[in-house]
């Protein structure tokens, strides 16, 4: 099954190794993907520099999160066997999730639902806000 495309140029911000952007497929605001530039499978396979700009940016997008977007938690993933390569999920705790519970698996009921009841324009602005927040935020990363 293809999956729909839904925000292909919603970048946050991109560094000489990796991507941020908000996930293409799940119209929840404020749910980012990090993906390197280059293929790899796992976070072992990253060189010294890109360990570093990493760890450095996934702090920077969590504060950005926590002070510019007030989500106050967010789920963390990166699994090593999907066929995309290497991506890490930074997946955030919206309030009307709770009716899915705080278990690792109310995600995938989440972002079915997300598929399912928010394809609006009301959403789709919301995420478009949250990724220009962001990038204002992220525009004085240093590397």
């Amino acid at each position: 099954m293809t999956e729909k495309i839904l925000f292909p140029r919603e970048t946050v911000i991109k560094t000489n190794f990796f991507n941020i952007g908000q996930d293409w497929e799940v119209p929840i605001p404020g749910f980012f993907i990090i993906a390197p530039l280059r293929k790899i499978k796992s976070i072992s396979e990253f060189t010294e520099e890109e360990a570093n700009e990493f760890i450095k940016l996934l702090r920077k997008v969590r504060d950005g999160m926590r002070e510019v977007l007030k989500i106050e938690e967010v789920y963390l993933f990166q699994n090593e066997d999907s066929q995309s390569g290497f991506h890490f999920w930074v997946f955030p705790r919206h309030l009307w999730m709770e009716k899915f519970g705080r278990r690792i698996q109310s995600v995938r009921p989440i972002i079915d639902y997300a598929k399912e009841n928010m394809l609006s324009d009301e959403v789709f602005n919301k995420v478009k806000d949250h990724v220009k927040k962001m990038k204002e935020y992220m525009s004085d990363f240093s590397k």
